[in-house]
């Protein structure tokens, strides 16, 4: 009996070891893995009008004094972003300077307006040292276009303009996006 168990464990050991076989694989396929890694953008395109341009109110003679001036700048800034946004604006400074010579930034209004391929709700503003916003929740996309209306109200070049001392008053504009 003994010799029975010993035979029946050494054929099934050489049945188990016996059948191992490595058969080789030939395949007219291959995989690969493809990644894409994201990452959160938002820029303004140095193409914008608005990217070192300038915006012009001329005053020669009283009928400028006694009436609204606005000057439209189509495109004024181009944005990607690859997620909804704000625009703000902003004043670098206090005032419109000319030599010692100052106006006060509140004279000039700055308005986000239509026709342009940006989409979001469009506002106006009073310029200020303080970030404003001008757009609010702009959607998301690439080299979408901002038309920018700049106003000084007839009653702002009576009351403030008239009577300052000649010369070019200059002040920095500031546009931030920010993500949402």
């Amino acid at each position: 009996m003994k010799k029975q168990i010993i035979i029946a464990a050494l054929s099934l050991g050489a049945i188990a070891l016996g059948n191992n076989q490595v058969l080789a694989q030939n395949s007219d396929q291959a995989s690969t893995s493809v990644n894409i890694m994201l990452a959160d953008v938002i820029s303004m395109d140095v193409g914008s009008v608005a990217s070192g341009g300038a915006v012009d109110f001329n005053y020669v003679n009283t009928a400028d004094y006694n009436s609204s001036k606005n000057v439209t700048v189509p495109n004024s800034l181009v944005i990607i972003s690859s997620k909804n946004f704000d625009v703000k604006v902003k004043s670098e400074g206090a005032n419109f300077v000319s030599g010692t010579n100052l106006i006060p930034v509140d004279v000039l209004q700055v308005k986000a307006i239509p026709g342009g391929s940006l989409t979001g709700t469009l506002n106006e503003v009073t310029l200020s040292t303080t970030d404003q916003v001008l757009v609010s929740n702009a959607n998301l996309g690439s080299k979408q276009s901002l038309n920018i209306a700049y106003s000084i109200s007839a009653e702002k070049a009576s009351k403030v303009l008239l009577g300052k001392p000649k010369g070019t008053y200059m002040q920095k504009i500031i546009y931030t996006a920010t993500a949402l």
